[in-house]
């Protein structure tokens, strides 16, 4: 179906002609569908330097993103309008800096070798209110639980929010299969069917946006940040990864005669990941509060459900890698800040290089890594995560198979971005450090 008779049959009024930035946060222009073939051909114009980091100045020529069509979804709830996201272009040519354009040009590359990337996402969220002195709480007064996973009180009290959000991925073709209350007071999970990785991608994008846009209706606000409250556990996004024969569709990961379903050709794409945790984790873990979520200590839940250490295994939560069931692994380590582009590029780069160089990821652990002595981890040879973006950085630095993956130009723009995000943190003074230390010395 072409464009314009796209718009016709749907009876599309206007289109929300879109794109991400670094941060994976959506822009977008209004563009009436009486401009639709104009829109296609020419896309639409930004300035790059007031959409975000793009590696432009006020000095510089529009962004311009020229929309794909196949990533268009209607709004359920305001059905003449449609989102379209497309991939930046500066004077005619592909924008090394634009996010969808680095995850496209890595498939293509996975592509041109015979596979086809699957990615499934499990994006947890918080809904919480503002106070009238301005901080955010958990917005329920009743969702006080110690233990609130899967609390039937708790999400009924929820259920039109969920079920709304449910109604309208099944209307888009998704097939949402299952909702529940996440492990903090709150926060919620909403699972649907994995795809290739760009259409899981452009999902994402559009429902973290819609989930916003659901909340704000009710008064509400939904965030997807790591770590919101120090106290309850943080919000992650799952990636569930697997390679496809491009012909036949075939599951390459899949060997039900293995151990946890798992081919050698699985093995080996999960080998490259752990080899690569600690660069990537600077792109799947992207803020100074990530950091305070992959961390052992327990929440008031009892744990943070969330990895520190570089290891893999079956249906264990402690690790970075879990092999859920056969022929996917899960990677534990992205969180709800991850720009989704970004985090499915680096994560197929590294994995990649694991096929190509027969990575072995060496030994399951069935451990409960949250209370095994340092001393022994250490003695066994496992692998710490970053413990801060700085650390993760540095990481990513020196990993040239994720930084290549990337892009080296856009990775050495990401890294000063997140470099100048680290120094505004370090060097800011905040409460807790009043309450410590001003009348102490």
């Amino acid at each position: 179906m072409g464009e314009q008779s796209q718009v016709d049959e749907k009876a599309i009024e206007f289109f929300l002609c879109s794109f991400v930035e670094l941060s994976g946060a959506p822009k977008a222009k209004v563009v009436p569908a009486t401009h639709a073939e104009e829109m296609k051909r020419e896309g639409a114009a930004f300035a790059g330097f007031a959409a975000g980091d793009l590696n432009q100045g006020p000095q510089d020529p529009d962004v311009v993103s020229i929309p794909d069509f196949s990533s268009l979804t209607i709004l359920p709830w305001r059905k003449n309008v449609a989102w379209v996201t497309g991939n930046l272009h500066v004077n005619g040519q592909p924008w090394p800096y634009c996010p969808r354009t680095i995850l496209a040009r890595q498939l293509e590359r996975v592509r041109q070798k015979g596979y086809v990337f699957h990615v499934g996402v499990e994006a947890e969220f918080m809904l919480l209110k503002k106070k009238e002195e301005g901080q955010y709480i958990p917005w329920d007064p009743l969702d006080t639980a110690g233990k609130p996973c899967y609390d039937l009180r708790a999400l009924y009290r929820n259920l039109d929010m969920m079920t709304t959000l449910i109604r309208y991925m099944q209307e888009l073709g998704w097939s949402p299969y299952a909702n529940d209350h996440e492990d903090a007071n709150c926060q919620f999970e909403i699972n649907w069917l994995y795809s290739d990785a760009m259409t899981t991608a452009d999902r994402h994008t559009f429902f973290k946006w819609m989930v916003r846009a659901v909340a704000e209706q009710q008064g509400l606000w939904a965030t997807f940040m790591p770590k919101p409250f120090s106290h309850l556990t943080g919000n992650g996004a799952h990636y569930h990864l697997s390679l496809a024969d491009a012909d036949g569709g075939r599951n390459l990961f899949l060997d039900e005669s293995a151990e946890y379903g798992l081919s050698q050709f699985g093995r080996w794409f999960m080998g490259g990941v752990l080899r690569h945790a600690r660069g990537l984790s600077a792109i799947t873990a992207p803020l100074v509060n990530s950091y305070k979520r992959l961390v052992r200590g327990a929440p008031r839940s009892g744990a943070t459900w969330a990895p520190v250490y570089v290891t893999y295994g079956p249906a264990n939560r402690t690790q970075m890698i879990r092999i859920p069931a056969p022929g996917r692994i899960e990677n534990r380590v992205v969180d709800g800040a991850a720009n989704p582009y970004l985090a499915s590029a680096a994560i197929l780069g590294a994995g990649l290089d694991g096929i190509e160089n027969k990575m072995d990821p060496g030994v399951a652990n069935t451990d409960n890594l949250y209370e095994a002595p340092e001393d022994e981890l250490a003695r066994r040879g496992i692998n710490v995560l970053p413990t801060t973006l700085r650390e993760a950085l540095d990481c990513l630095e020196k990993d040239t198979v994720v930084r290549e993956a990337l892009g080296s130009e856009f990775a050495s723009y990401y890294i000063a971005v997140k470099a100048e995000e680290w120094r505004q943190f370090h060097q800011s003074v905040g409460e807790w450090e009043r309450d410590k230390y001003l009348t102490t010395f």
